[in-house]
């Protein structure tokens, strides 16, 4: 999808944390939703840009994580962006499918509303069914 030299550079202005880490916040391109975020490492911003299938880092497998491998519902990179300071990544996205793993559309379904926090977005995907132990 890019070119090597695009990944070197790109892959240079990011300011990973000491846990070699930067964030990603992945938004559907079109609509401008909020989908989730997650934790990208070198290997996952390059794997990435290479391939247009977004790869995040998980952090409790602790290996890489290829949005959608289990669930079927992947990212396809259509832009990735870098915050000012570089510690940031927003990436464009087609999301298929559902982004959260609880089934819900995107991760940010809960809100503080009348003083309770209220879940604002229904389930759409059962979880038993979308990781097949169900």
């Amino acid at each position: 999808m890019y070119s090597s030299a695009a990944i070197a550079q790109t892959v240079a202005a990011v300011a990973f944390d000491a846990n070699g880490l930067v964030a990603c916040i992945a938004q559907q391109h079109d609509s401008g939703e909020i989908l989730m975020m997650a934790w990208m490492n070198r290997d996952a911003v390059e794997e990435t840009m290479r391939t247009g299938r977004v790869c995040y880092w998980s952090r409790s497998r602790g290996k890489l994580w290829r949005k959608g491998e289990t669930s079927g519902h992947d990212q396809r990179l259509v832009e990735l962006r870098i915050d000012c300071d570089g510690d940031t990544l927003l990436a464009l996205v087609d999301q298929s499918g559902v982004a959260c793993h609880t089934g819900h559309h995107n991760c940010f379904f809960r809100a503080v509303r009348d003083e309770t926090l209220t879940e604002i977005a229904p389930v759409l995907v059962d979880p038993k069914q979308m990781y097949g132990n169900g």
